[in-house]
């Protein structure tokens, strides 16, 4: 290979600054043109308060739907529904879920394991109301659950015997 080879040679110094430039300009536009539609779509678009709030746990073909109620029958919203499901071989895979309540107070749980061994222990909260519910998936897959929020009593303290009297 020769020194004077213009094959292998740098491009000269304009040609450099001009490639450069254009490359810059490509990528703002570019960039300008591609987030332009999800900037004026998000603002738009404002999310449903009667959308039913859903996650997957991807595990299975069972779900779970809840209305959660307090204590006059109400719907509550933003109650969170809690679950811990241990699953597979000696319990040893854990899968932990929260969601929350829309407007009507419904929540939807989807994917859940159909063959558990000890069912699917449920909780909901929303301040110091707190109400439970249970599902064998292996009876039940597709599990409707009406769940009423109650005041938690405060723990009953005994007595205690060392009171000097």
């Amino acid at each position: 290979m020769k020194k004077n080879d213009r094959r292998f040679s740098p491009a000269p110094r304009k040609w450099r600054t001009t490639r450069l430039l254009g490359s810059v300009v490509s990528l703002a536009a570019l960039f300008v043109l591609a987030g332009t539609p999800v900037l004026s779509q998000n603002s738009a678009t404002q999310p449903d308060p009667k959308a039913v709030p859903t996650i997957d746990g991807g595990i299975g073909p069972c779900s779970a739907d809840f209305t959660i109620n307090d204590a006059s029958g109400a719907p509550v919203y933003a109650a969170k529904v809690k679950v811990h499901i241990a699953y597979g071989f000696i319990n040893v895979r854990k899968l932990d879920l929260e969601l929350g309540t829309n407007s009507d107070g419904k929540a939807r749980f989807t994917g859940l394991p159909d063959r558990i061994k000890h069912g699917i222990y449920f909780k909901a909260s929303e301040g110091s109301r707190t109400g439970e519910a249970f599902d064998d998936p292996a009876n039940n897959c597709k599990a409707q659950f009406t769940i009423t929020l109650r005041e938690q009593d405060a723990p009953k303290v005994a007595p205690s015997s060392d009171a000097k009297q």
